[in-house]
C-alpha cells in the first residue's frame, strides 16, 4: 500500500506540474487526517502531525466531499500548519480533493503550489478526481482486508480458548465422575430397599448422560485439534448396524417407536475406524429417537455403490426447519428452541458425527422436511484410497 500511495503521488505532483502532492486518511480514534504518503523530504515531521477535521482547510474539504481550489493557501486561516514555518516551502496555491469511494469519504488527496506559478485549473482538478477515485478503492479494500484478518484472527484467538476450556473442563471432569458412577454402581449392587435402589438409577442415569456429554466434547475438540487418528481394520457394516440397532432397542421400545435394520445379504466390508464409525451411527440413532414421537418409525439402512458404502438413519420425526439444515452440524448449535428445549441436550451430537466421517474422507448430509421426518446419510469410502470426490459429488446431486 505505500509503494501504491508513492506512485499516486508522484503521478499527481507530475501531471498538474506542482512541487507537492500528498495523501492524508482519516484516522478514527483521534477524528483526525493523518498524512498517508508525502514527500520524502518531509516524511518524518509529516507523519507525525495529525490534522483536525474542525477549523482546517483539509477537514473542510474531508467534510463537504467536494475538491477545493484555494487561491492564497498562505493565508487562509483554515492552514494550521504553515509548510513555510515548519518546512521552508511557498504555499500560495493547492488544490485539494477527497477521496470518496462508494459515497464514503476516506481521505484527502491535494496538491500543492504549481511550478509555474499559475493557478490550479479545471484540467488538474480531473486529473486528480480520477487518480483520487482508483487509490480510494485501493485504499478502501486495504482497510477493508485489514479489518477482516482482524476480525478473523479475534475469532481464531476464542475459538482456541473455546478448545482449551473443553480440554481442560473435559480433562477435570473425568476423574470425580468416574468416582460418582463406581461407588453409586458399587452402592446400587449392595442395596436391596428398592426406594434407595431407585435413587441410585437416577444417579448413575444421569452420571451415564454427563458422561457422553464429556465425550461428545472430547470427540469433537480431539478432532478439530487434530489428536483424533484412525486405527484402520476391515469392518462388517451389517453386523455394525445390527449391533448398534440392538443396543437402543430398549430405549425404542420405551418410546413405542420402531425401530428396522435393512441391509442386504451380501457382507458389505469397508476399511475404518470401528469404533468412531460406532460413535457416528449412534449419534444418528440418539438423534433420531430424541425427536421422534410414540407410535414412529426410526430406520438404519445400509447399501453399496461403486467404491463407497451409505448409511442412512430415517426417521419419521418432528423434522427440521429449512433455515436450520445449514447449520445442524455445527457445534452447540440448536435447532428452533420450541422444537428442542422439550429434548435436552448441547447440540454436539450431530457435530461429533460430522467429525467422525470428516476423519474417514467421508461426507454427511440432512435431508427434512419440517413434520415429516429427517434422512441423515453417510456416505464412507471401502478403502482409504478410493474414488476422486468428484464422483462422490455428482453422485449426492443425482
Amino acid at each position: 500500500m505505500d509503494t501504491l500511495l508513492n506512485i499516486v503521488i508522484q503521478a499527481g505532483a507530475e501531471l498538474t506540474e506542482s512541487n507537492y502532492c500528498s495523501i492524508l486518511l482519516y484516522e478514527q480514534e483521534t477524528n483526525t487526517l493523518k498524512f498517508a504518503a508525502c514527500h520524502l523530504e518531509h516524511q518524518n515531521r509529516l507523519r507525525q502531525l495529525r490534522i483536525p477535521v474542525d477549523r482546517s482547510l483539509s477537514g473542510s474539504v474531508y467534510k463537504s466531499g467536494k475538491s477545493t481550489f484555494v487561491k492564497n493557501a498562505a493565508n487562509d486561516p483554515r492552514l494550521l500548519v504553515s509548510p513555510q514555518d515548519e518546512f521552508g516551502f511557498s504555499c500560495q496555491t493547492a488544490l485539494l480533493v477527497p477521496l470518496i469511494y462508494r459515497g464514503e469519504t476516506i481521505g484527502i488527496l491535494e496538491t500543492i503550489e504549481k511550478k509555474s506559478g499559475l493557478q490550479f485549473s479545471t484540467y488538474d482538478k480531473e486529473i486528480l478526481e480520477v487518480l483520487s477515485y482508483q487509490v480510494s478503492a485501493s485504499i478502501l479494500g486495504h482497510l477493508l482486508y485489514d479489518e477482516i484478518k482482524h476480525a478473523y484472527d479475534e475469532v481464531q484467538a476464542l475459538e482456541k480458548l473455546k478448545s482449551n476450556f473443553i480440554a481442560i473442563a473435559s480433562h477435570e471432569l473425568r476423574t470425580p465422575l468416574g468416582l460418582i458412577l463406581g461407588h453409586a454402581t458399587y452402592m446400587n449392587d449392595m442395596i436391596e430397599e428398592p426406594e434407595l435402589k431407585s435413587q441410585l438409577e437416577v444417579i448413575i442415569r444421569s452420571a451415564n448422560r454427563l458422561k457422553s456429554i464429556i465425550e461428545d466434547l472430547s470427540n469433537v475438540n480431539n478432532y478439530q485439534s487434530g489428536v483424533n487418528h484412525l486405527r484402520r481394520r476391515n469392518i462388517s457394516v451389517n453386523k455394525l448396524i445390527n449391533r448398534v440397532a440392538q443396543a437402543f432397542h430398549p430405549i425404542a421400545e420405551e418410546k413405542h417407536i420402531q425401530l428396522i435394520t435393512q441391509v442386504p445379504k451380501g457382507e458389505l466390508l469397508l476399511e475404518g475406524d470401528e469404533e468412531k464409525i460406532t460413535i457416528a451411527l449412534n449419534n444418528l440413532i440418539k438423534n433420531a429417537l430424541t425427536f421422534t414421537d410414540s407410535g414412529g418409525r426410526v430406520i438404519m439402512r445400509a447399501e453399496k455403490i461403486s467404491s463407497y458404502i451409505q448409511v442412512s438413519v430415517v426417521d419419521t420425526g418432528i423434522g427440521i426447519p429449512a433455515s436450520d439444515l445449514p447449520h445442524v452440524f455445527d457445534r452447540f448449535y440448536q435447532v428452533q428452541s420450541h422444537l428442542t428445549r422439550r429434548h435436552g441436550g448441547m447440540g454436539l451430537g450431530l457435530s461429533v458425527a460430522k467429525a467422525m466421517v470428516d476423519l474417514h474422507k467421508g461426507q454427511i448430509w440432512v435431508e427434512s422436511e419440517l413434520g415429516k421426518g429427517s434422512k441423515f446419510t453417510i456416505l464412507l469410502p471401502v478403502q482409504s484410497i478410493t474414488a476422486p470426490l468428484g464422483k462422490v459429488n455428482a453422485f449426492i446431486e443425482k
